[in-house]
């Protein structure tokens, strides 16, 4: 039961102390290999995918410090460690099932995938639920001072924003009306950056805590459910048409 390792597979020799160069020619040959663990190959190491070996001199090769077979479950895999380029990298996961498999790697799937968004827009807030208290209450600031229905549209979308640090206490086991109450307490007291602290039960400081969220994928949320909720609201009403007389049969 592991995935993930498609480096090197199968057509594949390791010369005992080879350390540097070489790498693809220690393959039974380029044209059984997987083209896929080539491109990563080539990745890591810092080398040139080539065809043939007619002009070596023309060729970039590869470097790394250690390569060694592993056995990974019942499977030996070639692995590589000190490389020159470490522009790619394999990840091992291991389970009991496949459900664990598939879990763990929609998990490691959606924290890479947020680790890229926050490469591309390095802005964070604080997360444990800070954000979303912060917003409610400066939404609930301005409803006072809002006429019409649209203060009961801005109150109703302060609750549920206080919903989401209550979803995440319940989802952890605690109780979430003590702590949502004590983390508002606590914003309006003036400490504006405290949270969820979800390794003790309590409310923290979630700057000193560390705990961070993507900017991006904060206002992603924000803004599909807003749009989803705007969505079902436009439905007034549904008319359903009265059925067709059908025609008896003889």
């Amino acid at each position: 039961g592991s995935r993930g390792y498609r480096l090197l597979r199968g057509n594949t020799r390791r010369k005992r102390g080879t350390r540097r160069r070489g790498i693809l020619r220690r393959m039974d040959g380029p044209e059984h290999a997987d083209f896929d663990g080539v491109e990563r190959l080539a990745a890591v190491t810092g080398g040139e995918v080539v065809s043939t070996f007619d002009r070596p001199d023309l060729v970039t090769l590869g470097e790394c410090k250690v390569i060694e077979e592993v056995m990974i479950g019942e499977d030996k895999v070639i692995r590589l460690g000190g490389c020159k380029s470490g522009e790619a990298c394999t990840i091992v996961l291991r389970g009991a099932s496949s459900h664990v498999l598939d879990e763990a790697e929609r998990s490691l799937h959606d924290a890479l995938c947020i680790l890229q968004a926050t490469v591309k827009e390095p802005r964070s807030v604080y997360g444990g639920g800070c954000t979303e208290i912060l917003m409610a209450s400066s939404i609930d600031r301005r409803v006072d001072e809002t006429p019409g229905k649209k203060a009961l549209a801005m109150s109703a979308f302060a609750r549920a924003l206080r919903e989401l640090p209550a979803i995440v206490a319940d989802n952890g086991g605690y109780d979430s009306a003590e702590l949502v109450t004590q983390l508002r307490a606590a914003h309006a007291a003036g400490n504006t950056t405290f949270g969820l602290d979800m390794y003790n039960g309590t409310i923290g400081d979630m700057q000193e805590l560390g705990v961070m969220e993507s900017y991006k994928s904060k206002l992603a949320a924000l803004l599909s459910a807003s749009e989803a909720a705007e969505m079902i609201l436009r439905c007034d009403d549904i008319i359903k048409a009265a059925p067709r007389q059908r025609e008896p049969m003889y």
